[in-house]
């Protein structure tokens, strides 16, 4: 079975009647990665079982329970995304430096009996506000010599026995105009199409830079009985937005052929989508060292996903001419489910010097699914069950106290999906420092993630992988008011 990574290989294949979204993009917008508070990353996102911290609403809504008063919070973000790859044995690195919100919100406790002392009902709270989920800020450099074929040798076996005016517009069309895919000399009828270089000695090259995030409103709800039980709910109205433009680019520097010099494609896709999904949680206080949570998330329900993509290519020959193509503006609207996730959290509390904490989550990337009236996805539904499984992640967190300061570590596995072969598993290491006193606080937070992955140029069957690594940190403070 072809091997599978996180990456865009949509605009290299399409044709006029194939629909643009894969598998890829139901993993895309499936996989978290934990962000929000700096106190919430500083220790790993291991939350679940701890709660009073405004991130804990997109993941264990009954975390809010445990909040005694009102509070309002503001973390700005800088985000440092690092990548390595390798392609025929050559290494390119590169790296893209963003700044963003990591969470907004406030929430508000009050006590629902004021005048029953002795109600169990000890307090009701409300949040709403905004956490990020997934990043998806990154820039990635692949280059190396391929001396089997070249990324227009699929384009020339696709194209054989069809008309000019038939081929499509997004790939065999483009080369056509652009002279780079030409009919064999004195044939009009049978339609056999040639390329320079067909079996490589040529230099590659591919940017890819990707933009985005997919950020999470929440609207909250949760209660607290007896200091003993606590209750949440959470209305999830997650919004996404995406952007990839990359730029291949394949060169003839050894002079192999006395016509061709290079030529250049340029792809751009923008995806957009809203959704809606519902968490419930409850933590329950077993001693005051210990407590234990759950959660359970719906899918996330995308019913108004959008892609709008464009590509184009422009030729270089030796004799100083050049051609380009464009393709068509494709657009195209479908829905999006993503998985349903389980989790369950314990925590330790060491009196007034600390915590340890871990979270255990389960989630089954095979189960997301794509959907449009006018296409069933079938192929690609198809693909998404046998390409990916379900998984078990972990977070680990601490935090001690020695007076206002608070020092914070934290730990985070993020398992591979895939069903066969790449290895794509998600490990994060984070370091916190905060002050908390009566009325404010202020938190810092370092996270250093990394993850391994394959990229294919164009289409597996005939370009090896490039292998890249992916390195992340980011830097984070968060400033909150409590009334």
């Amino acid at each position: 079975m072809k091997k599978l990574s996180i990456t865009l290989l949509l605009l290299t294949t399409f044709s006029s009647f194939i629909i643009a979204q894969s598998e890829v993009d139901a993993l895309r917008y499936s996989r978290l990665n934990f962000s929000g508070t700096s106190r919430f990353i500083a220790m790993g996102g291991a939350f679940g079982a701890l709660g009073a911290d405004f991130t804990t609403l997109s993941h264990n809504p009954a975390g809010i329970g445990l909040y005694k008063s009102s509070e309002m919070n503001f973390t700005p973000s800088l985000a440092v995304a690092h990548s390595e790859s390798v392609y025929n044995g050559r290494f390119r690195d590169d790296s893209k430096t963003t700044f963003n919100i990591g969470s907004v919100g406030i929430v508000m406790a009050t006590n629902p009996t004021p005048g029953n002392p002795k109600s169990m009902w000890k307090n009701v709270q409300f949040g709403f506000g905004m956490n990020r989920m997934a990043n998806f800020n990154n820039r990635i450099i692949i280059e190396g010599e391929n001396n089997e074929n070249s990324y227009l040798t699929p384009y020339r076996n696709d194209a054989q026995g069809i008309a000019p005016k038939d081929l499509g517009p997004y790939n065999t069309g483009m080369a056509y105009d652009a002279d780079l895919l030409f009919l064999q000399e004195g044939d009009s009828v049978n339609w056999n199409y040639r390329i320079d270089l067909p079996n490589g000695g040529v230099t590659q090259r591919k940017s890819i830079e990707t933009e985005g995030s997919l950020n999470e409103m929440v609207f909250t709800f949760g209660a607290n009985y007896g200091d003993k039980l606590y209750l949440g709910a959470t209305i999830g109205v997650p919004f996404i937005h995406y952007t990839e433009s990359s730029n291949y680019t394949e060169t003839d520097e050894a002079g192999n052929s006395d016509y061709f010099k290079s030529f250049t494609r340029t792809d751009y896709l923008e995806t957009s989508g809203t959704g809606v999904n519902f968490k419930f949680g409850i933590i329950y206080r077993a001693a005051d060292w210990l407590r234990l949570g759950g959660a359970v998330h719906t899918p996330t329900f995308y019913s108004g996903m959008n892609d709008t993509w464009h590509a184009s290519m422009k030729s270089y020959f030796d004799n100083g001419s050049s051609e380009s193509a464009f393709s068509p503006e494709g657009f195209y609207e479908y829905e999006l489910t993503t998985p349903m996730r389980a989790m369950g959290s314990i925590g330790f509390i060491i009196g007034k010097f600390g915590v340890i904490s871990a979270d255990y989550e389960f989630v089954d990337y095979s189960t997301a699914r794509l959907w449009a009236y006018d296409y069933d996805f079938y192929d690609e539904n198809q693909a998404i069950r046998t390409s990916y499984e379900a998984t078990n992640n972990f977070r680990f967190g601490t935090e001690w106290r020695y007076g206002s300061l608070n020092f914070r570590a934290g730990y985070a596995i993020s398992a591979n999906p895939y069903r066969y072969g790449t290895d794509a598993t998600n490990t994060s290491y984070s370091l916190g420092l905060g002050i908390r006193e009566k009325d404010f606080f202020v938190d810092l937070a370092w996270v250093y993630s990394q993850m391994d992955d394959e990229y294919y140029l164009y289409s597996s069957e005939y370009s090896n992988p490039a292998y890249t690594k992916l390195n992340n940190q980011l830097f984070q403070m968060t400033v909150g008011i409590k009334y």
